[in-house]
């Protein structure tokens, strides 16, 4: 099966490719693609997710697969990047893998702290509390805590009890043990790095991890939300996006980070 992607906007214009989280697909960029149409957006669903559900995943088999895609669509366009979480993680492996080709990228809340014992308790975890994936409280509970709103909430369940068990435990286990790769440093984009004001202090210490590894980076923290400021604050989001690929003063209520 070949990774499944959505292609909109205006073929001619720049190149945005926006990467999901993880238990969701390529749909949670509904609110982007509204703003962003007069560019040329790409919009792939994760392997391991939505309709790309049958590829095996892994970060970096993900960023090798989507980089490819980049540069069979970009011929030689200036090219955005924005992920989130683990899409986030994808983004910042092909920002290593390419140092050259991403022009602008936008990296919201990426774990880059690897998670003490994670990769030991995932498995057996999940072989015990699988079967609430398919319960329709539970769900709703978790798509309350990602900002998913109930337009949203059937498609997220449905793709939530479709995903296997294996593929659950794989993708949760790449998440929790992803560090910065060392060519990371590299990268010539200029890249934003954000984080929710109500995230984990593991998020918040990642977003100081990432500005420590290369100076074309700058941190912002945003206020009023948890993980998802895309979906709890899509016109946010987007005026961000907007200011930081046009070079111009970003939103007043962003919180800089300091390195």
């Amino acid at each position: 099966m070949r990774l499944f992607y959505k292609e909109s906007g205006d073929l001619e214009n720049p190149l945005i490719v926006f990467l999901h989280g993880g238990g969701v697909s390529g749909w949670m960029w509904e609110k982007q693609l509204e703003c962003f149409h007069d560019y040329h957006c790409l919009v792939p669903d994760l392997p391991g997710h939505g309709l790309s559900s049958k590829m095996e995943f892994s970060i970096t088999s993900s960023a090798e697969e989507i980089l490819s895609l980049i540069l069979a669509k970009a011929q030689g366009k200036r090219v955005i990047l924005v992920g989130f979480s683990l899409g986030a993680q994808i983004a910042i492996k092909i920002l290593s893998l390419n140092p050259d080709l991403v022009d602008y990228a936008i990296i919201n809340s990426a774990l880059v702290r690897p998670v003490p014992l994670a990769t030991k308790i995932i498995n057996p975890t999940i072989r015990l509390t699988y079967r609430l994936t398919k319960n329709r409280a539970f769900s709703k509970i978790q798509a309350k805590q990602l900002y998913i709103g109930d337009q949203m909430f059937e498609t997220y369940y449905k793709e939530t009890t479709d995903m296997e068990r294996n593929t659950l435990i794989k993708i949760l286990e790449e998440n929790m043990s992803f560090r910065i790769p060392k060519d990371f440093s590299r990268s010539k984009a200029k890249i934003l790095i954000t984080v929710g004001n109500h995230e984990k202090q593991i998020m918040k210490k990642s977003v100081s991890d990432l500005l420590d590894k290369n100076m074309n980076c700058k941190g912002l923290i945003i206020p009023s939300v948890g993980h998802g400021v895309s979906l709890a604050l899509p016109d946010l989001f987007n005026k961000m996006v907007d200011a930081w690929i046009h070079d111009r003063e970003l939103p007043s209520s962003l919180i800089p980070v300091t390195r």
